[in-house]
């Protein structure tokens, strides 16, 4: 037997377990997305965004996975690239189901994300990273200001997006050739749940760091503009390709379903924005005033969001007081409440208008199985808020650090959490 030969035979050799593999775990997750439960999901999400809710829903998103792996079954068996990232995915989505489902939407086939590249805006993050737990890709950044002066501005240009059709395929028909005939395998656009999002004061951040970066708001607003042009030419780009994606169950974590936007859709071929979520943020900007505020974001992001079919507004920054210049944005349907905000001042603003994507304090995650009071309290606070004002809703809780390397934590937070909807209705 010459070298090649042995090769190819272990490689086949690979190929045939790690095929197994993905065929077990295909089941596994094709029982789950054939639940009856599931059926109903998709209309319980879609029912909420369209502003005609049923009752709350409770999103469980930006998991500490590296803590989880009590019993094993998250510890990845496959060699290939291609089947260990599958096995990745279908392990996370079982085991999310099994110990803290919410009301996860697992969709009736397997999304195979079309292969998409940048050559990127001109300027690179230059960063120094801080950690303490090594297994937590949660760290501490600290960012080098890449633009000295008013020259370094000309830099920054819109990037060239292009689309890796062929290695797409090849990936799509590798997954279908191993668990096709267990559950349907799909190639999707945009699929990192992410959507396209209107962050122009996170990249700066990245490229100027904090301190520098709020110092040159006033001085050179210039950068807003052109961080906002390439945003758009980006999210054309992305259209005229036939990249985004009109079947996301999430935009940014947050619940994505909608009758509104999958109404809209006359061509599935070729996605357009105005079929899609988009969703803008300024986290920098949490502390500024709500006029500081509408001058430096707001008035960037509803041109930038203007093209999009509904539109997801906020993160971690507060917004309870600034509610009202964030309205300004057009076809504005869901706007982020972190546990930094006034959740009482939010829904009495917002009343029935528009979804409230209500963030409880991941910070108590860890105290959920020693103090469910305490993760009982906050939730039921911010449901009533909610329903005292007529408020369509949902639970998301993300940015997830930490569960104290303890998976009762999660398990306990999503039954409180449960228990306090069924109170709600």
């Amino acid at each position: 037997m010459n070298r090649y030969t042995a090769i190819l035979r272990n490689d086949t050799a690979i190929l045939h377990n790690d095929t197994a593999i993905l065929r077990e775990l295909a089941a596994k997750y094709a029982a789950i997305a054939y639940e009856n439960s599931q059926k109903h999901m998709w209309e319980l999400h879609a029912s909420l965004n369209d502003l005609h809710p049923l009752r709350p829903i409770v999103l469980i998103s930006e998991l500490p996975w590296h803590e989880l792996n009590v019993d094993g079954s998250l510890s990845l068996r496959c060699e290939d690239p291609d089947f260990r990232a599958a096995e990745d995915y279908l392990r996370k989505i079982i085991f999310q189901h099994t110990y803290f489902p919410g009301d996860m939407i697992v969709k009736p086939y397997f999304p195979v994300g079309k292969v998409i590249h940048s050559t990127g805006i001109g300027v690179e993050v230059k960063e120094e990273i801080r950690l303490t737990d090594r297994a937590n890709g949660v760290v501490a950044h600290r960012y080098e200001n890449q633009f000295t002066s008013m020259e370094d501005l000309e830099k920054l240009h819109a990037p060239v997006i292009t689309y890796d059709s062929e290695a797409s395929l090849r990936t799509l028909h590798k997954i279908s050739d191993a668990i096709a005939d267990i559950i349907p395998v799909k190639l999707v656009g945009e699929s990192t749940g992410y959507g396209l999002g209107h962050g122009v004061w996170d990249i700066i951040s990245t490229l100027m760091g904090a301190e520098d970066l709020l110092y040159a708001l006033v001085d050179e607003p210039e950068m807003m503009q052109k961080l906002t042009d390439i945003f758009m030419d980006t999210a054309r780009q992305y259209e005229k390709l036939g990249l985004l994606n009109g079947d996301s169950d999430y935009i940014h974590s947050s619940s994505a379903a909608s009758r509104k936007l999958a109404g809209s859709i006359t061509d599935h071929c070729h996605i357009r924005l105005e079929n899609v979520w988009g969703r803008g943020y300024a986290q920098i900007l949490a502390t500024v005033s709500p006029e500081m505020h509408d001058e430096f974001e707001i008035q960037y992001a509803c041109k930038s969001l203007a093209p999009f079919g509904l539109v997801y507004y906020g993160c971690c920054e507060p917004l309870d007081k600034k509610i009202d210049i964030v309205k300004k944005i057009p076809h504005l349907r869901k706007i982020s409440i972190t546990p930094w905000a006034d959740i009482n001042v939010a829904a009495e603003t917002v009343g029935n208008e528009y979804v409230i994507s209500a963030k409880p304090n991941p910070a108590n995650l860890p105290c959920a199985a020693s103090n469910p009071d305490l993760i009982r309290r906050e939730l039921r606070e911010l449901l009533s808020a909610c329903r005292k004002n007529n408020t369509p809703c949902e639970l998301l809780l993300k940015d997830i650090s930490t569960a104290d390397y303890n998976l009762e934590n999660l398990v306990v937070w999503n039954r409180i959490a449960r228990e306090e909807i069924e109170n709600f209705s």
